[in-house]
């Protein structure tokens, strides 16, 4: 979404909006043939970043820009003034991305989800940035998370100028504990005895459905965060699927123990596809959970209902008791065969600088005083940004638990990890999507599940990584 934060305002607009973005994500392919293929060695040396920037620059994938992206897009053009930016805001589209670059019409600037940049190394598509860092003087794991930037690193590559992070937690709603009896400490994902023991109290269910989900896991769309945090592998060293490994099996059976103590998960999932969860009605407001796994934006949904609501939130814990949260988010990348690379690497670090996150701070700021809504800060993806965006606009609101909501979303950013860096990463995340829920269905053993997905995805990566 695009030099901007992810949505944050309420409505079926905004929900249709979000299925839409998900379909496009779902339906991308590992095209095999349109590069090189295999060697990420790419064309970046043959680029002189360290030339002035000028000149005319395209960017594609600007889709709605809001007050954070509009006040970067505004910054970035002041630094640069010799620099004329022509800002395509339509969405980016896989499809049409491949097939731009063969047609010979090609962008300077492409923004795009990092689990496709990896995918787009590995065929040639887009050039690495290591020497384009050198010249603007970024040491990326200084200027980022590393977490981060694993996400878009590829063969001893860094293939994209990354941005934004927005960790996961769990996101209580006290009414239905406190009626249940159940504490914030038995909201643990280290401790499943604790956990199903708080499922049990809190579900409700209404002629043999459910009514009161007592802990939404988000099962499919938070599947890596369940399987990374009890220990699992997705992705190797070198970017091969490794969906069969046996550590992966522990988080689906967790989710499966979660999902049957509340219906099954086909009950569970016909449940929350019902939530109006961007409206007035949402499964806050109508107690339809005692607790969900939700990303950092979905604070700012819940603001403007700050009043009906009674809200805290804990980290989710891995195996080991501790925090845990799986990284994700957008990234800038330089096509292979772009004209003008020096002004667009210059263009996209002034995008993801401080001084960018910095206006894009008080634009926010001065939304929420016109809106009069909660300033939740900003979760850039910079570590640096992110503290000083907290200190100086997140401010107490007067409601003790949104409050500590947002600490917690705050406490977790430094236990971030990598999904994983892979030339079929979109098709990974698909298949082991495609696994979990055929394991929660029952329709296969995790283990049966896992290794079907586990052919597909090696077929996509062996696919992505042919000569």
């Amino acid at each position: 979404m695009v030099v901007t934060e992810p949505p944050r305002s309420k409505g079926k607009q905004m929900r249709k909006r979000i299925i839409g973005i998900a379909a496009i994500a779902a339906s991308a392919v590992v095209l095999a043939g349109c590069g090189g293929g295999g060697g990420g060695g790419g064309t970046g040396g043959d680029v002189d970043f360290t030339a002035e920037p000028t000149g005319s620059l395209s960017a594609w994938g600007f889709e709605n820009a809001d007050d954070v992206g509009q006040s970067r897009l505004d910054y970035a053009a002041e630094q640069l003034s010799d620099v004329e930016v022509d800002l395509d805001a339509t969405g980016f589209d896989a499809q049409k991305f491949t097939t731009r670059i063969a047609s010979g019409d090609v962008p300077d600037v492409v923004q795009m989800d990092r689990r496709y940049v990896t995918q787009y190394a590995a065929q040639d598509l887009i050039i690495p940035l290591d020497a384009c860092f050198e010249a603007q003087g970024v040491t990326p794991d200084d200027y980022w998370y590393p977490f981060v930037v694993d996400d878009v690193e590829y063969e001893d590559a860094t293939w994209a100028v990354p941005q934004f992070y927005q960790p996961p937690a769990i996101i209580l709603n006290k009414r239905v504990m406190d009626a249940a009896g159940v504490t914030n400490a038995e909201i643990d994902t280290s401790n499943p005895d604790a956990l199903l023991g708080a499922v049990e109290k809190m579900y409700q269910e209404s002629g043999g459905v459910p009514a009161v989900l007592g802990f939404d896991p988000v099962s499919t769309g938070q599947a890596a965060l369940w399987i990374l945090g009890q220990g699992g592998q997705l992705i190797d060293d070198e970017g091969a699927p490794t969906l069969d490994d046996p550590s992966n099996i522990a988080g689906i059976e967790l989710l499966k123990q979660i999902n049957d103590a509340q219906g099954g998960y086909a009950a569970v999932k016909s449940f929350t596809d019902s939530f109006d969860t961007f409206g007035d009605s949402n499964q806050y407001v109508t107690d339809q959970v005692g607790a969900q796994v939700n990303a950092q934006w979905y604070p700012n949904v819940l603001s403007p209902y700050v009043d009906q609501i009674q809200i805290e939130a804990v980290p989710f814990m891995n195996s080991e008791g501790e925090p845990f949260s799986v990284s994700g988010g957008t990234a800038f990348v330089i096509p292979a065969g772009a004209e003008n690379p020096a002004a667009a690497c210059a263009w996209m670090i002034e995008l993801t600088s401080e001084g960018a996150w910095d206006a894009a701070a008080a634009a926010r700021a001065e939304t929420r005083a016109e809106d009069g809504g909660i300033n939740t800060g900003l979760f850039t993806g910079s570590p640096g940004p992110d503290q000083s965006i907290r200190e100086e606009y997140v401010v107490e609101t007067g409601n003790a638990g949104f409050d500590q909501t947002i600490a917690t979303y705050y406490d977790v950013l430094d236990y971030g990890r990598s999904f994983g860096s892979s030339p079929a990463g979109q098709d990974i995340q698909n298949e082991l999507n495609n696994a979990v829920t055929a394991a929660l269905l029952g329709d296969k053993t995790p283990e049966e599940a896992l290794a079907d997905a586990q052919q597909a995805a090696m077929r996509a990566y062996e696919s992505a990584t042919a000569g």
